[in-house]
């Protein structure tokens, strides 16, 4: 099979084993399955945007102490 220059060479086997599987499912339950994947690759990128912006922050010195106590009661307001 012939892969579009986008395509990664050194793809992680995993996923080519996965994305082969996908193939082999009817259209819909490919379309659907495509969809799930873009929405979590683009969850991922936001999060490492995310990452990297608190990284900046700190390297400019701009952190603060905080603890994990802090944290988990700042997430369950």
């Amino acid at each position: 099979m012939r892969r579009p220059i986008w395509y990664n060479v050194v793809m992680v086997k995993t996923l080519e084993q996965a994305i082969a599987e996908v193939e082999r499912l009817p259209a819909e339950d490919q379309e659907q399955i495509g969809r799930t994947l873009l929405s979590h690759v683009e969850k991922l990128r936001a999060l490492r945007a995310e990452i990297d912006k608190g990284i900046r922050s700190l390297d400019a010195g701009q952190g603060r102490e905080s603890s994990i106590d802090d944290f988990i009661r700042q997430k369950n307001r």
